[in-house]
């Protein structure tokens, strides 16, 4: 066996007896290296719990029937890992968790480093509303589509991460699960369905080998991963504690940029956004073209808009303003009295009022009478919309 095939062996092991994130692991491989870190665990004592579980592993084994359920493991150095994760190693720390993945699981027919390199994660509340929801599918539609596309990265939970990864779907994106679980089987199962869609035409990722079931600590290691691997995490909604606000802490930590939306200020899901704004710790957007101007090379983002949609009155020379504003919003009137409200002469405000029939902004009566002319309903413009 050689000695690449060792190694792999020996970290397959550890991502079946160890717990992710965990800083000592990432010490003692640091230190001492896998293969050496797997026999120390098998020669220590039996109040070593990770000690009683490497004796019992077999990364062999491991690896047979991860592929058998076509999964495969990558390890740091393969053509397919993410370099970019690289970053962990370099002391970023959050609740006691950090450090370079073990290895990683992965399933799907795309190359996992290929498709994270230009990625970004979407994240947020489980128990989102539809509000949350629309938001999340849709700026994962069109930052997973058009110009500057991104590959979407999130966790395959309920609520928002479901919706973003099913709004780049739709489009034909590509889109990322990252999980807390083995990718043996779904978590949770009530989005089966969309794990199976993920595994078999997009991709996941998981740092614990198949057959391990999720905890509390994975959920918050599984967050390192997704703000690692993307250039940038914005939360969609997020209660006062959440793990997207855990997921925003860590893109913070490694230098990311951290993005959040906004809600009612009445919704308790959107009580962490808000104040991630408010600390400054997250920058506000409302839609992908925000995201991708953030995310950008200087200059090479999209151009955003700095005012509303033109209007019909935006061009009017401001003395044909000074006279439509002068008219009575019910009601005709005269020229001579119109002259006296605008301050014009007559001659003016009659030539002026001929510029403005033509606009189709108002007209003339058969008592030759002038009044404001409505919008049309085919027209689908409304008075405030005009002004």
């Amino acid at each position: 066996m050689s000695g690449l095939d060792e190694e792999r062996q020996a970290r397959a092991v550890l991502t079946s007896i160890c717990e992710p994130g965990h800083l000592k692991l990432a010490r003692l491989i640091s230190e001492h290296g896998p293969i050496a870190t797997v026999d120390a665990l098998r020669c220590s004592g039996t109040e070593s719990a990770w000690g009683q579980r490497a004796r019992k592993a077999d990364g062999a084994t491991l690896l047979v029937e991860a592929k058998q359920w076509g999964i495969r493991f990558v390890i740091p150095g393969d053509e397919e890992w993410p370099v970019q994760l690289d970053d962990l190693e370099h002391g970023a720390e959050v609740q006691g968790l950090g450090g370079i993945p073990v290895g990683l699981w992965v399933a799907g027919p795309w190359s996992l480093r290929a498709w994270a390199r230009s990625s970004v994660a979407v994240v947020g509340a489980r128990a989102a509303t539809r509000y949350g929801e629309a938001v999340a599918s849709d700026l994962a539609a069109h930052l997973a589509s058009g110009p500057g596309e991104y590959s979407v990265v999130s966790g395959g939970a309920y609520g928002i991460d479901a919706a973003a990864h099913r709004g780049a779907m739709v489009c034909d994106g590509r889109t990322i699960g990252v999980y807390a679980g083995g990718l043996d089987e779904p978590y949770p199962r009530g989005n089966a369905r969309l794990f199976e869609e993920l595994k078999g035409e997009h991709v996941v990722v998981s740092e614990v080998a198949p057959g391990i079931h999720v905890t509390r600590a994975a959920f918050l290691a599984r967050n390192r991963l997704i703000a690692a691997l993307t250039v940038g995490t914005v939360v969609v909604e997020a209660a006062a504690r959440s793990g997207a606000r855990n997921t925003a802490s860590w893109a913070a930590a490694l230098g990311r940029v951290v993005m959040a939306v906004p809600g009612s200020v009445h919704s308790a899901m959107s009580v962490g956004c808000h104040r991630l704004i408010r600390d400054g710790q997250a920058t506000l957007v409302c839609d992908a073209d925000d995201v991708k101007a953030l995310l950008a090379p200087v200059g090479l983002g999209p151009d955003l808009p700095e005012r509303g949609a033109d209007r019909v009155l935006d061009d009017v020379d401001p003395h044909l303003l000074a006279i439509r504003e002068a008219m009575p919003a019910r009601g005709a009137v005269g020229p001579p009295e119109l002259a006296e409200k605008c301050g014009q002469t007559v001659p003016r405000v009659v030539a002026g009022l001929v510029e403005l029939e033509i606009l189709g902004l108002v007209k003339q009566d058969e008592q030759g009478m002038w009044r404001l002319k409505r919008p049309t309903a085919g027209k689908q413009r409304s008075e405030a919309t005009i002004w």
